[in-house]
């Protein structure tokens, strides 16, 4: 049961690990001038320029469907877990309990003989269940049970913060219940292929699971109708991003005798939440329409419905056959994908999104050096300096709001590398012979804890995500910024690179989570994290008028023929692109100042040549059609391409630093560029 505020398998011999893995470890994929294309002209398409030789060296690799810099580091921290994963599952039954957990959850997912064997078996007691329902209340407390172990159905749930009281745990629901990526994949004339591939899709693996395929087809039909009327009722991922107009806060009886079709005392009673008072409600349009298909639909429909998802969420963890027909649909037609990932890979991110923070602690412990922390807590000092003070001398802010900014600084907290207290995993039973429920207990006990929180006050100290992940996150509702261990590695940081490449790459991912607290949602929420407009009037309208520039400006990108990168969609992303690339060159020029030393060249440039080439190199990407379609759909991050030099063209510096003047390709002119922070 998880609210994200902020993801088949083929047979193989038992057990069968490969060793040394960590000889098959790649290099860390650093910033090199190698992969760049010096034929290229930089005044006329930087970005070849700075990534040319390597987009041409670097096709995507069969079972991957993008291919980035993002990736080849992930890619090598996923060897490093890789070889943690099989150690620990040769030394099972160690007086290490949770090495033993670790070890044995790999096992069960790479005990291919038993899974084969089981085949549909460990669904059986909930098809049993869909079957045997009668009456509404029945189904709810089906819908509980699985929110409780993460299979998805109708709608999602989950405890997180109360929004304008982040202090205290509430529970929430929001739309879901789609088995296609999006809204959009159900309503834009674009998708039609892949709507009748849906269509297709549920028939086979129905079919699969016993059903004659007249069934299957009438089965398929339903669930496609079910759907879209869900996806006609769902907010689009814009919509989404106002966070005001997705704050429902409403009692529990109110909210009842509203959808009165939907029996929530026995979905909540389930959940164990019996005196539970109120609920936030996401979007209210989205349950209101629930409740009428409830009252138009019978029980048939809601059961071929529920079958459909419950085969679909599990097929990852049954066997082969039914594995790879899952694959070939959302793998292969929705993100271009031609092949699975290893088996290995795949298990270790199940048991990442399982057993997290045990893998996270074994991880730490390995691959982690202190010296890692130290210099990243340098750095995030160096930057918090720059965008303090910029909040400070913001010429187009009056001074109540800039006091509230200031205000909400003071209280920003960061978090670096790993939890100070791993999380404990005692409660989930782990077997070596039993995949799928192994990962249904962990899901389980992972709700559970949360749900026993519910009314009580937030812990701060906890992570949501693990030290093994390649990313970073900026939480509005703690108004904290936190950076995993698995982050700080080429070509994000680098120990042994100069000032300028660090900078560039970890230093705009550190000035890029800053901003966050500060874009189009971010600044919606206050010094404590609640919602609440702190903003003068006149100040709000002069956010927007700058922000509505990039708007603009990534509206024109077009990344496939005809299909231009959503603008307002991906405005978050943007500000904290430029925001942090702006306050991060700073940075560099002050520390550069602190040691003129470091101003000499390197390979040809200049420090802050570095700084843009480093940057443009971050987000080298090459794609497959189908998944960056997808992104275009769903992703509120620009297309790395766009990325790549999206922020540079709104500085005077990135102009000054290649010699880009009135006339080159690259010019951006100084009216339509963008400056907010």
């Amino acid at each position: 049961m998880r609210l994200k505020h902020i993801v088949g398998f083929v047979a193989v011999a038992l057990l069968e690990f490969t060793t040394p893995l960590l000889a098959q470890i790649p290099p860390a994929p650093r910033f090199s001038v190698d992969s760049m294309d010096r034929t290229i002209d930089p005044k006329a398409d930087f970005y070849r320029y700075a990534c040319g030789a390597w987009l041409k060296n670097n096709p995507v690799p069969s079972d991957k469907a993008r291919w980035s810099g993002f990736d080849e580091l992930q890619e090598r921290n996923w060897r490093l877990i890789r070889d943690i994963l099989e150690s620990s599952a040769k030394t099972s039954q160690s007086e290490d309990r949770l090495r033993t957990q670790v070890g044995d959850f790999f096992a069960s997912a790479m005990e291919t003989n038993r899974i084969e064997s089981l085949r549909f078996q460990p669904i059986q007691q909930d098809l049993k269940r869909i079957d045997e329902l009668q009456q509404p209340e029945q189904l709810f407390q089906l819908l509980a049970d699985w929110h409780r172990r993460e299979i998805g159905a109708l709608f999602r749930s989950g405890v997180s913060p109360d929004a304008k009281n982040s202090e205290v745990e509430a529970f929430q629901l929001r739309q879901g219940g789609l088995g296609l990526p999006d809204r959009d994949y159900y309503l834009a004339e674009g998708f039609a292929k892949q709507r009748e591939a849906y269509r297709e899709h549920i028939v086979r693996m129905l079919t699969q699971l016993g059903d004659s395929t007249n069934q299957a087809a009438t089965t398929a039909a339903t669930v496609l109708q079910i759907e879209t009327e869900l996806a006609q009722a769902s907010k689009s991922r814009v919509d989404l991003r106002n966070p005001n107009a997705n704050y429902n806060k409403i009692e529990i009886n109110q909210f009842s005798e509203q959808t009165r079709s939907l029996p929530w005392r026995a979905y909540f009673t389930h959940l164990g939440l019996p005196g539970m008072k109120d609920v936030i409600v996401g979007q209210t349009n989205f349950f209101n329409t629930l409740n009428t298909l409830f009252q138009s639909r019978p029980m048939s429909d809601w059961k071929g419905y529920l079958r459909w998802h419950l085969l679909s969420d599990a097929a990852p963890f049954l066997h082969a056959e039914i594995d790879r027909m899952s694959f070939d649909f959302y793998g292969k037609v929705l993100r271009g994908q031609p092949e699975q990932e290893p088996r290995w890979q795949r298990a270790a991110r199940v048991i990442d999104s399982s057993l997290g923070e045990a893998l996270g602690k074994l991880y730490v412990e390995r691959h982690f050096p202190p010296a890692a922390r130290k210099r990243m807590t340098e750095l995030v000092s160096n930057l918090r300096d720059v965008f303090q003070d910029r909040i400070k001398n913001l010429d187009w802010m009056s001074e109540p709001t800039r006091q509230r900014a200031l205000a909400k600084f003071d209280r920003f907290t960061q978090k670096i590398g790993h939890p100070a207290t791993f999380r404990d995993y005692s409660q989930v039973a782990v077997r070596r012979d039993d995949y799928y429920g192994n990962v249904q207990r962990a899901q389980q006990v992972d709700s559970d804890r949360k749900l026993t929180r519910v009314g009580l006050p937030v812990d701060k100290a906890e992570w949501h995500m693990t030290p093994q992940t390649v990313n970073a996150y900026f939480n509005p509702l703690q108004n904290e910024i936190v950076f995993p261990a698995a982050i700080l590695q080429p070509p994000f940081f680098d120990l042994d690179a100069d000032d300028a490449v660090n900078y560039g790459a970890i230093g705009v991912v550190i000035g890029h989570e800053i901003t966050h607290g500060y874009d189009d949602q971010g600044r919606q929420f206050d010094a404590q994290g609640n919602l609440k407009d702190w903003w003068e009037e006149s100040d709000a309208k002069e956010f927007e008028r700058r922000a509505q520039k990039l708007v603009d400006q990534y509206g024109t990108y077009e990344a496939l023929p005809g299909l231009k990168v959503n603008g307002r969609l991906t405005l978050g992303e943007n500000l904290a692109d430029l925001g942090g690339t702006s306050i991060a060159y700073e940075a560099l020029q002050r520390a550069l100042a602190k040691n003129s030393a470091n101003r000499k060249a390197i390979d040809g440039f200049s420090p802050e040549q570095r700084f843009f080439l480093s940057l443009a190199q971050l987000w080298r990407t090459n794609w497959r059609e189908a998944e960056l379609r997808r992104r275009l759909t769903v992703d509120p991050h620009s297309p790395g391409q766009f990325r790549a030099v999206g922020p540079h063209v709104n500085l005077t510096e990135f102009f000054d630093a290649f010699q880009i003047t009135s006339g080159d390709p690259m010019w951006r002119p100084p009216e339509q560029r963008a400056k907010v922070w």
